[in-house]
């Protein structure tokens, strides 16, 4: 036999010779090196070429998964400070709201302790009087400028959201759980409330609560 002969005979077909293609692939280099061990035909180095390609697989993979990852939470990261830039945009006055609420909460006080009597008879009085009322108002349109909103629910349904009960009383003529008086009001800024209203709160009057057509029957005949 020739050597020609031999040469083809040792030589591997063009299918086997053929490398497997990866999804995503190995490099040129590592093609390289496992191409030249199939081409040397002997069994160890195609096994072992075949074993070096599923590594390789294997490899890419798990780095393809970590690029994966590592772009998701990135991009997390991302929407997370977008939120936090909205959040600070629209509630960065918050702060500086709750220092400012003690403040126009006297001003209220400080109008209501004064009798009306006092304010018709005296003009100093009356003029003082006016003035603390336009501060009181300066306040309240600046809070608003911010979305900053006063909650003062006077025969409201009580709510647990927006509220704080001080007290319950009877004999209202109210039904239950109706807000009958507002000790200090709350504030609420865009959908978060800064501070709950403290109310006293109708503890209900059996008489308005009973549906109609109900009427009480009297045990002592």
């Amino acid at each position: 036999m020739s050597s020609e002969n031999k040469d083809q005979e040792n030589q591997p077909s063009e299918e086997a010779a053929k490398p497997a293609e990866a999804e995503t692939g190995p490099s040129d280099s590592d093609l390289d090196a496992i191409e030249e061990a199939l081409s040397a035909g002997g069994s160890d180095d195609v096994v072992a070429a075949l074993e070096q390609l599923t590594i390789l697989e294997a490899e890419n993979a798990d780095l393809k998964d970590k690029l994966m990852r590592a772009l998701a939470e990135v991009e997390n990261v991302r929407r997370r400070s977008e939120k936090e830039r909205q959040d600070t945009a629209k509630f960065g006055a918050s702060g500086l709201a709750k220092e400012l609420l003690p403040a126009i909460d006297n001003l209220g006080r400080a109008l209501q302790s004064v009798p009306e009597e006092m304010r018709d008879g005296d003009d100093s009085v009356k003029n003082l009087v006016l003035g603390v009322e336009m501060i009181e108002k300066q306040f309240v349109d600046a809070l608003s400028r911010f979305k900053i909103t006063r909650i003062e629910p006077t025969g409201e349904k009580y709510s647990y959201e927006l509220h704080q009960a001080m007290s319950e009383v009877e004999g209202t003529g109210h039904p239950a759980g109706t807000v009958v008086q507002v000790l200090q009001p709350g504030y609420v800024m865009h959908e978060r409330l800064l501070r709950p209203a403290m109310v006293i709160v109708a503890k209900g009057d059996p008489t308005k609560d009973r549906p109609e057509g109900h009427e009480p029957v009297d045990t002592t005949a």
